[in-house]
């Protein structure tokens, strides 16, 4: 059996050691090679020898499922709209759980709410939260103990069961069942008490606590599906079929390879193909990058979802389905994401070191009263006080108040974050690539340089030129009739010739415009010295120089090119004092790259990259290790967007970039890229700040749970401070302020 690549679909994965456990386990099989992504629940295997079954069996007895992928005919059908059915689920789970906790914290932390029984109406709410609410995180935690392994869920479920445990313990088998029990407030708890205090809305909050990051995570985490989605929204849906003389309209995917279409002017190249006959000008930028449309005629090759700007074609299929270039493209995107490390959250790596020691405490605690003499009770009191009090009420609230109140500010700044994921990607980044058009460059054409010459006026150059070339869609000529402002003189007997230039009667004069060589082979126009130097200079910047001629003589030349933004230098000197390093990566011609490079101070200029080279080139830099931000806007960016650490995406772009990207800056002004990473990292290092205090909050109660003395009231009231801190230092966030407002 030959080497092959398997995609799996992974499920059950709880956080990114899931996703490090399942890796290990397929990676021991001899011969096989994988990558799990915890984010797109994805294993990309490459197995030699090895079955699908065997891999899947492997990924089945880790406590995991895996199944292969959908054919793609199969997944296009499913509507982008339809809600996915595990986020439903967890939003069901965390509303009715949120429903059946309140009242329990109300009874429990308001003595004057506290009538008669009222503990057991508190333990009938609270068991489904306890049992059914926090299932996820106990499945988790015991998935997690098969391995040895404890993560943010193991504390959750500990703390929960340990709570609820010893609250039932308390209501059947001690004194906190009595009719007219009270939680009653004191400074020091009795440490004989221990069967009369109840912790049922402990392990109520937490689990709503919990619930609600995990929602939040959730949708973040399954809008990953959108750049593939997004990509195959691009394509064209129908097609004109020509066969025996007679169009119909078709769809796309009932074409078949030497079927011939037709494509008008403004309509999408259906499929990848050979024209074979017309002449027309197709914005590939989907594809290079480019702002200027190429020009096309017969056996020229095309791609599907590119778009025909100017003349009717007719193409011959060539290929259709999976084998087309988009289809290529939606593979490097799906392989990158795949590919892309995930960082395990902050809370897990914490918490795999503070759940052994909690453990490890509550064991102590427990024979460390049993050898002093004390009761059974006491020691098994004090036990478990300690695994409640480190129940993680704040840890619940540190990560999810602080995201939502750092996207919330970055939306009203124009920045979408679309995770917690993110922001960790962010303290590290060393590295920005950049893409040129529609990042650094507007993506549209404009003039930008007019030279006349033998004694003609500017006013006539432009008059004739814009004249002659109005008849024409093409960007350059609509760039060139917008520079002359108002409205163009009129021109008779208008031809265009594809890829060359344009020929117009212009009050009585044949005008002629476009390229050089075409000016002097065809019409025979002798192009003197200095004017073949303007376009020679005009060419090593990356310009298109139009010559326009009349009465047999070049009159002038017009420069056309994709204009640089004005805030674009300004951005790459704010990165700069961030700390980072700039890379020019575009699928333009050398000259412009370097010379849009020039002008922004980018000294590494990567030119001619198509998207495959474009995520090679993430790639290498971080096999250099390099941590790497790609800022884009396109469908070839899409790909490297995805494999970057930190795809930045302009709102101006495809939806195919923006849905690979995991920041989109709405606005497309590159200067708000310094202010999206600047947000990022403070909004980081707040969750950072939340997590040591609500961690120090566990560390400084430990001693006295151990000790015997946790007031159950005192406990709830410390929790709620403690969330209250949390929320409080995460609210900070709303007075982040662009660099530009700063004071």
């Amino acid at each position: 059996m030959s080497s092959v690549d398997v995609n799996l679909e992974i499920g059950g994965m709880t956080c990114a050691s899931c996703a490090t456990r399942i890796e290990r386990k397929l990676n021991r099989i001899e011969g096989v090679t994988a990558t799990v992504n915890y984010a797109t629940e994805k294993a990309r295997v490459q197995a030699d020898g090895v079955d699908a079954a065997t891999l899947i069996a492997a990924v089945e007895s880790a406590g995991y499922t895996a199944v292969l992928p959908a054919p793609p005919a199969q997944s296009q059908v499913v509507s982008p709209s339809q809600a996915d059915p595990e986020v439903t689920a967890l939003r069901h789970r965390l509303l009715v759980s949120a429903v059946l906790a309140t009242p329990v914290a109300l009874l429990s932390m308001i003595p004057v709410l506290q009538f008669t029984n009222w503990q057991w109406l508190a333990l009938t709410l609270a068991a489904p939260v306890a049992v059914w609410g926090a299932w996820p995180f106990h499945r988790a935690a015991a998935i997690n103990a098969r391995h040895g392994a404890a993560t943010m869920d193991t504390l959750i479920s500990v703390g929960v069961i340990a709570a609820f445990g010893w609250s039932l313990y308390a209501l059947f088998f001690g004194t906190a069942g009595m009719p007219g029990m009270h939680m009653t407030f004191s400074i020091i708890g009795n440490p004989d008490a221990g069967a009369s205090e109840i912790y049922l809305e402990v392990s109520s909050a937490v689990t709503v606590f919990i619930l609600a990051g995990k929602y939040v995570e959730a949708r973040a985490k399954k809008e990953s599906s959108a750049a593939l989605r997004a990509l195959l929204e691009i394509g064209a849906t129908q097609a004109t079929l020509v066969r025996d003389g007679v169009e119909t309209l078709v769809a796309v995917e009932s074409l078949k390879p030497g079927d011939h279409v037709v494509v008008r002017p403004g309509e999408k190249i259906p499929s990848d193909g050979l024209v074979v006959e017309g002449v027309s000008a197709v914005d590939a930028s989907m594809l290079t990058g480019e702002s200027i449309p190429v020009e096309v005629t017969v056996d020229s090759r095309v791609t599907g979802a590119t778009l025909n700007v100017s003349g009717r074609l007719v193409i011959e299929i060539t290929r259709v389905g999976s084998e087309t270039e988009l289809a290529r493209l939606g593979r490097l995107v799906e392989e990158a994401q795949t590919g892309k490390a995930q960082v395990q959250r902050l809370a897990d790596r914490v918490s795999a070191v503070f759940v052994p020691v909690v453990i490890s405490l509550a064991i102590l605690a427990f024979v460390g009263w049993l050898l002093t003499g004390a009761s059974l009770e006491f020691a098994f009191t004090a036990a478990v006080a300690t695994l409640i009090i480190a129940c993680p009420c704040a840890l619940g609230l540190a990560t999810p108040t602080a995201l939502m109140v750092g996207t919330g500010r970055g939306s009203q700044l124009g920045i979408l974050i679309r995770g917690p994921q993110v922001l960790e990607q962010t303290r590290r980044i060393d590295t920005v690539v950049l893409d040129k058009t529609g990042t650094v460059t507007t993506g549209r054409m404009a003039a930008t340089t007019v030279q006349t010459f033998a004694g003609t006026s500017r006013e006539d150059l432009l008059r004739f030129g814009a004249a002659a070339e109005d008849g024409s869609e093409h960007p350059i000529a609509r760039a060139i009739v917008t520079v002359a402002g108002g409205s163009p003189a009129r021109a008779d007997d208008f031809r265009a010739h594809a890829g060359y230039g344009v020929q117009a009667l212009v009050e009585g004069q044949l005008v002629m415009a476009g390229r050089a060589s075409w000016l002097e082979q065809e019409w025979s126009i002798s192009l003197p010295s200095d004017v073949r130097a303007a376009v020679a200079v005009a060419e090593s910047r990356g310009e298109t120089a139009v010559v326009v001629a009349w009465d047999g003589e070049a009159r002038g030349l017009i420069c056309v090119s994709d204009t640089i933004k004005p805030t674009s230098a300004e951005a790459i000197r704010r990165l700069r004092a961030l700390g980072l390093t700039h890379v020019l990566l575009t699928g333009d011609n050398d000259g412009a790259a370097h010379a849009v490079a020039a002008e922004v101070g980018i000294e590494d200029v990567r030119s001619g990259a198509t998207p495959a080279i474009k995520l090679a080139v993430i790639q290498q830099l971080q096999s250099a290790g390099h941590v790497v931000a790609m800022v884009g806007d396109g469908v070839n960016d899409a790909a490297a967007l995805a494999a970057a650490d930190l795809g930045i995406a302009m709102g101006g772009g495809t939806d195919a970039a923006i849905a690979a990207s995991d920041i989109t800056v709405v606005s497309g002004d590159l200067l708000v890229v310094g202010d999206a990473i600047r947000l990022a990292r403070k909004t980081l290092g707040t969750i950072k700040g939340n997590l040591f205090w609500a961690f120090a909050y566990n560390v400084a109660a430990l001693p006295i749970a151990m000790l015997g003395l946790l007031n159950p009231l005192l406990a709830g009231a410390a929790m709620a401070f403690s969330s209250v801190f949390v929320v409080t230092n995460s609210l900070r966030l709303r007075r982040f302020r662009p660099l530009a407002d700063a004071r």
